[in-house]
């Protein structure tokens, strides 16, 4: 069973919203959003070489596995801005649906990390903006 496998395995029919795998080092998550690639970037966990199972990828959580190095990704939906942003990065990927957008948890715009990144493609510049979005968005 290959890494990718290993990690939709996992992550099917489980509360995980995200599994990464590279051999026997497996990583889990049921946080929601962008906060599990933060969380393990933070933490200074080494992904290089991962593959990666999500739920729900845009073009934030793209620019996150990008930057932590990881090697392909597969995912239940993933927006066409995220998917032409792991193209143009070389990052192979598989998915379910593709949408023109994430949407907010609200169902009634753009979701805040989508349009955050929307412009952004280089990764450092585009965690210091999630990461500003996020202060702003806590702040209310």
């Amino acid at each position: 069973m290959t890494n990718l496998e290993k990690a939709k395995n996992v992550l099917s029919g489980s509360e995980y919203t995200i599994v990464l795998c590279n051999g026997n080092k497996l990583y889990t998550s049921t946080k929601r959003g962008v906060a599990p690639m933060l969380e393990f970037i933070d933490n200074k966990i080494d992904l290089k070489g991962f593959s990666v199972a999500d739920k729900v990828v845009g073009k934030a959580a793209a620019a996150l596995f990008v930057h932590a190095g990881v090697r392909e990704i597969h995912t239940d939906v993933i927006s066409k801005p995220a998917a032409d942003f792991l193209c143009a990065k070389g990052i192979t990927f598989t998915y379910n649906l593709l949408v023109d957008n994430i949407i907010n948890r609200k169902g009634d715009g753009i979701c805040p990390m989508e349009q955050v990144t929307a412009d952004i493609d280089d990764t450092d510049e585009a965690i210091a903006a999630i990461r500003k979005r996020l202060e702003e968005l806590r702040k209310g």
